[in-house]
């Protein structure tokens, strides 16, 4: 079997333009530039990526890894494995590696005290406190190295299929990285997953043992619609930055790396996000449970089946250059029958220039059964003379 693009029709105008642009088009601009080395944007509601520049070069986290770690926290919460009474104890080893000795981000956390798992919440958020990373990583897994073990084990279930995490702070290890496109996709499912949780964020600052800490994601402070979340540097990749910005309806998610300085970070992501709800706005492609296209069947009692998708899709287009989107579907085929209406058989690829934009599950409309033998040994016959031929 190999893989198959499906071209298609539909009645709607902007989409029939857009397929026209399944061949291959000269290559153009980026829509939008930045001094970011690696950098991606990401509507939250639908997945779309409006931008990317090297989404998928790994590069090291820096506190942005603390995302990651949250993300196990809030799980656990919302599993009810822990509450947020919960307290941890302060060991030394997180005193020394997080605590005020170490020279970086803390919360101050004194050594042997006990604190609440809402206040290490807080203090990792809004302060990036290397110490209450720490203090949660031993009190839920026994050690941070372990935690860092159950960090990766989440990021490759929720889909992070390029982050690889060894510590709960970001701190520097030669073998932990993470890419924009994987911290952007963490980010929109803490979004959907925890909105409860999510809240924190948005925290101006926060006030522990009579300490107030100020948050230091600089997009919180400019008048643009900024929600959260996370903001990180290290000396081998720059200035980063994970920013979500909700107005006018819509929610953008930012991630960026490799900025030279604090100021070119806070003011290239609010570029960014503020260029993505101007330029661009959402149409709907397909209804629910429209038929998109057709999909081939090998051995069944019909040559195709008709694919759909399970809910209303709804894309994002450039208000301008709207001809570098081109639309596709693509599945491994032929598809073996017997095919049950709901089965997943392809996928509705789309593209904004030559990145791809969104893909989004097919599914087939109607059942199909194996067909009859004389059926079935005209496709084999048909794949055998066909497998001679490049594709």
């Amino acid at each position: 079997m190999d893989a198959r693009v499906s071209r298609f029709s539909v009645p709607r105008l902007a989409l029939a333009l857009i397929l026209v642009m399944c061949w291959a088009a000269p290559a153009a601009a980026q829509l939008f530039e930045t001094r970011a080395k690696e950098a991606i944007l990401v509507d939250s509601d639908t997945g779309t990526v409006l931008f990317s520049k090297n989404p998928d070069k790994p590069v090291p986290p820096a506190s942005l890894a603390k995302l990651m770690t949250m993300e196990v926290v809030f799980n656990a919460l919302k599993n009810g494995r822990l509450t947020m009474d919960d307290e941890f104890l302060v060991s030394e080893n997180a005193w020394r590696k997080g605590g005020a000795v170490s020279g970086g981000s803390t919360m101050f956390a004194e050594l042997n005290s006990s604190i609440r798992l809402e206040d290490l919440i807080k203090g990792v958020i809004v302060q990036s406190a290397n110490d209450g990373c720490i203090v949660i990583a031993e009190g839920m897994a026994g050690s941070e190295e372990n935690f860092a073990r159950v960090m990766t084990a989440r990021a490759r279930k929720i889909g992070l299929e390029h982050s690889v995490f060894r510590n709960s702070t970001g701190l520097p290890d030669p073998d932990q990285k993470v890419t924009m496109r994987d911290l952007a996709k963490l980010a929109r499912y803490i979004q959907h997953e925890y909105p409860v949780y999510y809240k924190f964020y948005s925290l101006r600052e926060f006030t522990w043992n009579k300490i107030l800490q100020r948050n230091r994601n600089p997009l919180l402070a400019m008048d643009i619609g900024a929600d959260g979340m996370k903001t990180g540097y290290t000396e081998e990749s720059g200035y980063a930055i994970v920013g979500s910005v909700k107005r006018d309806g819509r929610r953008l998610i930012a991630a960026m790396s490799g900025l030279p300085d604090e100021r070119s970070r806070g003011e290239e992501a609010r570029k960014l996000l503020d260029w993505g709800i101007r330029a661009f706005e959402p149409y709907e492609i397909f209804k629910k449970n429209e038929i998109i296209g057709n999909v081939r069947l090998y051995g069944g009692a019909q040559m195709t089946v008709p694919v759909t998708v399970k809910d209303d899709l709804e894309i994002l287009l450039p208000i301008t250059d709207r001809d570098r989107m081109k639309a596709r579907v693509v599945y491994t085929g032929p598809v073996p029958a017997p095919v049950h209406a709901g089965d997943k058989i392809a996928s509705l690829k789309i593209w904004i220039g030559d990145d791809l934009s969104q893909e989004t599950p097919l599914y087939a409309a109607q059942s199909v059964g194996i067909g009859p033998i004389h059926r079935r040994a005209f496709d084999a016959l048909t794949e055998l003379l066909l497998g001679w031929i490049p594709r």
